[in-house]
């Protein structure tokens, strides 16, 4: 029972450590203060609960753990969040912080889920299953955003082709506000961006320790990365390049191709998403 509740303590680590990198990501983007500090105190409580997970187990093995690679990706893991939290309060280096923690996010994951650290074979099956879980319900709904986001893009599109052509009507009004169509359609993919990568982490994860001798080439697995990437340009178009309006509409209208591809062609043609768990 106590290793069951430590697991899923664990887990929740994991899924704040998410959330605070989510919000880091926002703050990358924007530069908005609000998501730093609500970053930095989830990552203080994710830091708070690593350190009693770690103090626990030294107390219970009486050594520190560094002897083997679990107990060493753990501390690994520790140290990353000691540092990046160290650096957002003195140095305020927010870039750093942000992509310090992409990477202690995939080395908490890897140790959390890692079948080979847990003594009961039942709980470890388990948790290969919950890790299969929580990747199939990220990617579904990163997708979701993407979905959405792609419909404010042509409502944009439709609204500003009204409006370049003076129909004027019910039908314009309905439609919304140009501004506001197009905040909503970045936002949903700030959401959908990062969700997308931790699902991709777990995903991997899960045909590391599941499916032995996987193709790593895979088309779905190729495919999803591919869509990762296209949706990061999108995002750093915006951002970094300052395009607005119709062109970043018809970007990501054309970027939600790469999901459907992905989701339809590339799915048929996988035999990596054919394995059962």
């Amino acid at each position: 029972m106590m290793e069951l509740t430590m697991t899923r303590m664990h887990e929740a680590s994991v899924l704040l450590y998410a959330l605070s990198v989510l919000l880091y990501f926002i703050d990358f983007l924007h530069s908005n203060q609000k998501a730093n500090r609500a970053a930095f105190w989830l990552l203080a409580i994710v830091w708070l609960l690593q350190t009693v997970f770690l103090f626990l187990y030294v107390l219970k093995t009486g050594r520190f753990p560094v002897l083997t690679i679990f107990e060493g990706l753990y501390f690994y893991a520790w140290v990353l969040i000691t540092l990046s939290l160290i650096i957002n309060k003195l140095l305020r280096v927010d870039f750093t912080v942000f992509f310090t923690n992409v990477l202690g996010f995939m080395v908490m994951a890897i140790h959390t889920f890692a079948p080979v650290q847990i003594e009961s074979e039942v709980l470890a099956q388990k948790l290969v299953s919950e890790l299969l879980l929580i990747h199939i319900t990220l990617g579904i709904l990163s997708y979701g955003a993407f979905t959405i986001s792609a419909v404010f893009s042509l409502l944009y599109l439709i609204q500003y082709d009204l409006l370049k052509r003076k129909k004027w009507g019910k039908r314009l009004i309905r439609l919304g506000d140009l501004a506001k169509l197009e905040h909503m359609s970045y936002v949903l993919t700030v959401i959908g961006v990062p969700m997308l990568l931790f699902s991709l982490i777990l995903g991997l994860q899960w045909a590391y320790i599941k499916v032995p001798g996987v193709q790593w080439f895979d088309f779905k697995i190729v495919g999803s990365f591919f869509v990762l990437v296209v949706y990061s340009v999108y995002l750093y178009v915006k951002v970094r390049k300052h395009i607005y309006g119709k062109t970043l509409a018809f970007l990501n209208v054309c970027s939600f191709m790469s999901v459907l591809i992905n989701f339809f062609l590339f799915g048929s043609l996988s035999t990596f998403h054919f394995w059962v768990t």
